[in-house]
């Protein structure tokens, strides 16, 4: 299983600066207990494309075995939380996704 992971907030309407500034508050957290890599996290916003409700996306790299780990430790749980209650399930789609994806590349 790859160790990046892409992450999907569908978060509800008027909530955009709340959850920006948990946003910005994630990767460093997890950066600062050793749960990531050096690399920083990628952060994006864009809209649902039928409804134009937020969405956001966030790109990072987990280091080995520690997604259990940041599950127990407190001070991602004050982040991940709030971060939960910001979003919102929009029709068949959960509030949040964290599909682990590998990079491929063109072999010649």
């Amino acid at each position: 299983m790859s160790n990046k992971v892409i992450c999907q907030y569908r978060v509800k309407s008027g909530n955009e600066d709340a959850f920006e500034s948990l946003l910005f508050k994630h990767w460093p957290t997890l950066h600062k207990l050793g749960l990531v890599t050096d690399t920083p996290s990628q952060q994006f916003k864009g809209q649902e494309q039928n409804s134009g409700e937020p969405l956001y996306f966030e790109i990072f790299e987990w280091l080995e075995g520690a997604v259990d780990r940041a599950h127990e430790h407190p001070a991602v749980m004050a982040v991940w939380e709030p971060m939960d209650q910001l979003c919102e399930a929009r029709g068949t789609k959960p509030n949040m996704e964290f599909p682990h994806v590998d990079e491929i590349t063109e072999t010649q």
